[in-house]
């Protein structure tokens, strides 16, 4: 079984002064959301073994959140800077690469492509996946190259503000 957590960077600053959108730091709302999201996967007792986001600060920033709230190391944290300009397509084939190894595995990107993504496993689609929120995928294979030929089932999808 494999189980893939398609989750949006925490809230970022648009006022802050950086050179480049890559460099934009999540805020204060944002890290309160994220935290609202890892109480949510503590109460459900979820593991994670592998996270992979984009190599721009607000995700970086959001996976050291994620992992210091669910105890990975965050010298594990596989910072993939294709994940930041990649389509659905892109995003599908970064994780068809997943090490098998690996089998709950959080990805953390940026929108359009993230929702887009997600779109992918969920009936009904949802318009738009906000900041911090989180969708969770199951499927029954052992191999990641063949999550879209195997038997799928949607964990659950969080949205923050609808967490308590």
């Amino acid at each position: 079984m494999k189980t893939l957590f398609i989750t949006r960077h925490a809230k970022s600053s648009w006022e802050h002064p950086v050179s480049s959108d890559l460099e934009r730091p999540i805020i204060e709302n944002g890290i309160r959301k994220t935290k609202k999201i890892i109480k949510f996967l503590l109460q459900k007792k979820i593991n994670i073994d592998y996270i992979m986001c984009s190599h721009a600060t607000r995700a970086i920033e959001t996976a050291h959140l994620l992992s210091d709230g669910l105890n990975y190391p965050k010298s594990n944290i596989d910072i993939n800077p294709n994940i930041y300009k990649s389509d659905e397509e892109g995003l599908l084939n970064e994780v068809l690469a997943l090490p098998n190894t690996k089998n709950n595995v959080i990805i953390i990107g940026h929108n359009p492509a993230l929702t887009q993504f997600a779109n992918n496993f969920l009936h009904p689609k949802i318009d738009f996946l906000p900041t911090s929120a989180m969708v969770s995928i199951s499927f029954e294979t052992e191999t990641w190259e063949t999550i879209m030929s195997s038997t799928q089932k949607v964990n659950f999808i969080a949205f923050p503000k609808k967490l308590k």
